[in-house]
């Protein structure tokens, strides 16, 4: 390993969540306001993703007042304060550059069902295992 990989290594950050194209993610920035810092809060989907190491960054877009926005985060900026996935997307694309076109419930993309590390929702177990009790009417 040369130098230059050491350093990237050393660039990237250890707490980054798991997400993917079409996923509605909140992402929490620091601002500089003058000589105030402030957290600002940026929730929208995922529509793409590109780069490696420690030079990736995502697009996340939003409809904000009728206005679509876009924005792009370096993943493992030191701005970054966390990202929270909100819900994840079932797509099938890797660039949803389409949803710039599309208005209303056709922007719209389907969830997919939950996964932690390979096993379905906690409150999905938990309902499953659970036996339905009857009761007799007397």
């Amino acid at each position: 390993m040369n130098r230059l990989q050491r350093l990237n290594a050393t660039l990237v950050k250890k707490n980054v969540p798991v997400f993917e194209i079409g996923d509605t993610v909140r992402v929490h920035v620091r601002v500089m306001e003058g000589e105030k810092e402030r957290v600002q809060v940026f929730e929208g989907v995922v529509i793409s993703r590109k780069g490696g190491q420690n030079a990736e960054t995502f697009t996340v877009r939003k409809v904000s007042y009728g206005v679509g926005v876009e924005r792009i985060f370096p993943l493992h900026s030191p701005v970054m304060e966390r990202i929270d996935v909100m819900r994840q997307g079932r797509v099938r694309r890797a660039k949803l550059y389409y949803l710039r076109t599309k208005k209303g419930k056709t922007a719209r993309v389907a969830e997919r069902e939950y996964l932690t590390e390979g096993k379905p929702k906690p409150e999905a177990a938990a309902v499953a295992a659970e036996p339905e009790t009857v009761k007799a009417s007397v």
